[in-house]
């Protein structure tokens, strides 16, 4: 059973950090494709980063670009989100989605119906 658990969220001031977790199971990680998507108030479900099985090669967000990091440990089954110089518009619910066995690659990885598994979602919020 594929399961996707993420933790790390919480409160932080403007230009703080964070990192998030995916623990995840039921799969072989290092064999799939995970992405992080977020979802605030009132706005439709966005792309923020996804990391491709192999080579790891990563994706990002224009708006997170160079503030953002993805990274995976196979041996934790595990995948982070280190967010640094956090802003407001950051503020939203923060979900890691994969597909296997289907999804690899990170090729159309901002589709959300491209996915079939999703965790909870992990709080973050950005005080200004």
């Amino acid at each position: 059973q594929v399961q996707l658990v993420e933790s790390g969220g919480g409160l932080v001031q403007a230009g703080g950090s964070l990192r998030l977790s995916c623990a995840t199971s039921g799969f072989t990680l290092q064999q799939y494709a995970i992405s992080w998507f977020r979802q605030a108030p009132g706005k439709e479900r966005e792309g923020v980063s996804c990391i491709s099985s192999g080579d790891g090669s990563t994706h990002y967000a224009d708006s997170v670009k160079g503030r953002f990091t993805i990274s995976r440990d196979n041996a934790k089954n595990t995948v982070y989100l280190q967010m640094n110089s956090l802003k407001p518009e950051d503020t939203a619910v923060y979900y890691c989605a994969a597909d296997p066995p289907i999804r690899t690659v990170c090729a159309g990885w901002e589709t959300t119906a491209l996915y079939d598994y999703w965790g909870q979602g992990t709080q973050v919020t950005v005080s200004s």
